[in-house]
């Protein structure tokens, strides 16, 4: 039989997830369907912000450089509209979050 080397090189690459997903499973087992409630608030929240900010540089961009030509123009749009979609998809994602904590408090 072949000897086994050591594998705790791959715990350093691992770590950053770990610690990344420590934070959903804590809150998962200490606060049950509560838990995804807060979560799903959260992505929500993340969402609404990365809108906010993406209007906002939206609007700096036009209001300090002032009337840009059209090629310009689109590829400002095209950045707002994609940020924007992202964000739509974390609040959905979130409003999916609560919806499915506010039926785990009904069934339990």
């Amino acid at each position: 039989m072949r000897t086994r080397g050591s594998e705790s090189f791959i715990v350093l690459p691992l770590l950053p997830i770990f610690l990344i997903g420590l934070f959903p499973i804590l809150l998962l087992s200490l606060l049950g369907p509560a838990g995804l409630i807060i979560l799903g608030i959260l992505v929500a929240s993340a969402g609404l912000t990365d809108i906010l900010d993406a209007s906002g540089t939206f609007s700096e961009q036009i209001i300090v450089h002032g009337y840009a030509r059209g090629s310009e123009r689109t590829g400002q749009r095209t950045a707002l509209r994609s940020e924007m979609r992202f964000a739509s998809l974390m609040i959905a994602a979130g409003a999916g979050l609560a919806v499915a904590g506010i039926g785990g408090l009904a069934l339990s």
